[in-house]
């Protein structure tokens, strides 16, 4: 089999036993076919043929995506039909470049996305009316999370579904309506959307009096992003205010965690997804996230860049099978821990980037920015 087709088989029937052996073929497939990879990790003095664990692979900043084409060479030449290109938002350091993340497969993100999908946000296996407050890809192709709601409706929507956001607005009195709608036929309704859209709808259905009472089997998925607040929305707020205006219980309002620079996302862990979990555990604003097994998360010591024990900060440090087409390791600027495989995120970190960090997009921009393609700018910016 192809690394593509290995890293397939692992998303479709995980064998926790068989990550490290795959991450190491996966890195090794990296360095040879990702020319600003290989020039990384020979800056750095790697050897591939001496790494013997995944803690030990290079990692790369996200950041990097903005100065370098960290994609499978032979899918940047050739710019193949089925590659998706995905773009940031652009705004890390106030850079006007955008950082873009080349996915020679689609099929590998989708089955990645869906699969931790199901187990997450429909662990019922239950059909239900989608509400998308965000574009889907037809409207915002080059955003990796319109892409992901698309695939959300067509794998697990019924009939009865309806994207209320073009790339300038939310149609929110179309959302109302929907909602009022599923509450009319007692149909439960997964919304999907950003806390910034949420935050939208909230105060619409709050100035208006409105409160609707949606069926039990609903769901929210927020995904983040705060854009257009003028105080941002807290995840604690997000879930209260679900229960408040629509009747959602806590466990079913899901926060997600994801980056356009990876195939795979985390998502929080409550009782509707991880039976047994304390009730306690509901109503917190700092709920702890599950990734999927193909996807393993670190907290590095923010100098040495060496992982932290578990329970003890660090920056939050991924290494992605989904990614096989492009790089697998990747580091943030969260901070964050892991505990047991359970991770918390923190947030930004504060006082600028850590050290490690800094050095890690250094190389790139020193090395890579001549070589990299310049990005059309779009009317606005992707969210994801």
């Amino acid at each position: 089999m192809s690394i593509y087709e290995q890293v397939l088989t692992f998303i479709h029937r995980p064998e926790p036993e068989s990550f490290q052996r795959l991450a190491l073929d996966v890195f090794r497939y990296q360095f040879e076919a990702v020319g600003a990879y290989r020039r990384y990790c020979q800056q750095r003095g790697v050897d591939p043929g001496a790494v013997r664990t995944v803690d030990d692979i290079p990692a790369v900043s996200n950041v990097a995506f903005k100065y370098a084409e960290l994609a499978n060479d032979g899918a940047v030449r050739s710019a193949k039909a089925e590659a998706a290109i995905f773009l940031t938002s652009g705004t890390t350091q106030g850079r006007q470049r955008r950082g873009r993340h080349i996915v020679a497969q689609p099929e590998v993100y989708r089955a990645s996305a869906i699969a931790h999908l199901r187990t997450m946000l429909f662990p019922d296996a239950r059909r239900v009316a989608i509400l998308a407050m965000h574009p889907t890809a037809d409207v915002m192709p080059e955003s990796s999370l319109a892409a992901m709601i698309s695939w959300c409706i067509e794998e697990f929507g019924t009939r009865t579904h309806l994207a209320v956001a073009s790339r300038d607005r939310i149609d929110i009195k179309a959302a109302t309506g929907f909602l009022a709608d599923a509450q009319a036929r007692r149909e439960p309704v997964c919304i999907l959307g950003t806390t910034a859209a949420f935050a939208a709808l909230f105060s619409e259905l709050r100035s208006g009096g409105v409160k609707f009472r949606l069926d039990p089997g609903s769901r929210m998925m927020d995904t983040g992003g705060a854009k257009g607040q003028a105080v941002p929305m807290q995840a604690a707020e997000v879930i209260g205010r679900a229960g408040e205006l629509l009747a959602i219980a806590p466990a079913m309002v899901v926060n997600e965690y994801g980056m356009t620079e990876l195939c795979s996302q985390l998502y929080d862990a409550t009782a509707f997804n991880c039976p047994g979990l304390s009730n306690t555990q509901e109503h917190r604003a700092d709920r702890f996230k599950i990734p999927p097994p193909w996807l393993r998360v670190t907290a590095r010591d923010p100098v040495t860049l060496r992982p932290m024990p578990d329970g003890e900060i660090g920056l939050l440090t991924f290494f992605d099978l989904a990614n096989v087409g492009s790089v697998s390791a990747v580091m943030t600027e969260d901070l964050g821990w892991v505990e047991r495989g359970r991770v918390r995120v923190l947030g930004r970190g504060t006082g600028g980037l850590a050290r490690g960090c800094a050095l890690a997009i250094g190389q790139f921009s020193a090395t890579e920015a001549a070589r990299m393609t310049p990005v059309t700018p779009e009317r606005v910016e992707a969210p994801r």
